[in-house]
């Protein structure tokens, strides 16, 4: 396992809501900050009011680990009811991957919906790289343990999308 092979993590859950409902929270871009243990507030730049494809919005983040960071993500996959997706870019070039890019994002991360059952399968996932990280820092420090610090992030990941999901299906079927 290698950072280099922009390794990815998901998982999904069945709401029993509508996708216009479950659709509704998922674009609401301050939704996991309230869910996810990491992400602290988010906020829309340079306009933008809510999901339109390239819009970008502030992340900011922490980890008992890493501190505090601030990342910008652009909306790159929208297709309402069906798919919000967002490219993480790193516009201080904190890692030295260069300019913010979202064609070279640090990750990218999408909700993806699908009726079924009468209610709503919503998966959401991460996906590692191309660009360089503060995870790619230290295995750069530390290349012996990469894939112990892979599989350490990764379950920290799955641990913030399952957190999601399910805060995301327990505000749904509140409002159903």
């Amino acid at each position: 396992m290698r950072y280099a092979d922009g390794l990815s993590v998901d998982d999904e859950v069945h709401i029993a809501a509508a996708p216009g409902k479950v659709w509704k929270l998922v674009t609401d871009i301050g939704l996991p900050a309230r869910l996810s243990p990491e992400l602290q507030r988010t906020e829309w730049l340079e306009g933008a009011t809510g999901p339109e494809l390239g819009a970008s919005f502030a992340g900011y983040n922490r980890h008992p680990a890493a501190g505090e960071w601030r990342t910008v993500s652009h909306v790159v996959g929208l297709d309402p009811e069906r798919r919000f997706a967002w490219a993480v870019t790193d516009p201080e070039n904190r890692y030295g991957g260069g300019p913010a890019d979202p064609a070279h994002p640090l990750a990218t991360w999408a909700f993806e919906l699908r009726p079924e059952e009468g209610g709503t399968v919503l998966r959401h996932s991460a996906r590692l790289g191309p660009a360089p990280s503060g995870l790619s820092a230290v295995i750069d420090r530390m290349p012996e343990r990469e894939e112990e610090l892979l599989t350490m992030r990764l379950g920290e990941l799955r641990t913030g999308i399952r957190a999601t999901l399910e805060g995301v299906k327990r505000l749904a079927e509140e409002q159903a």
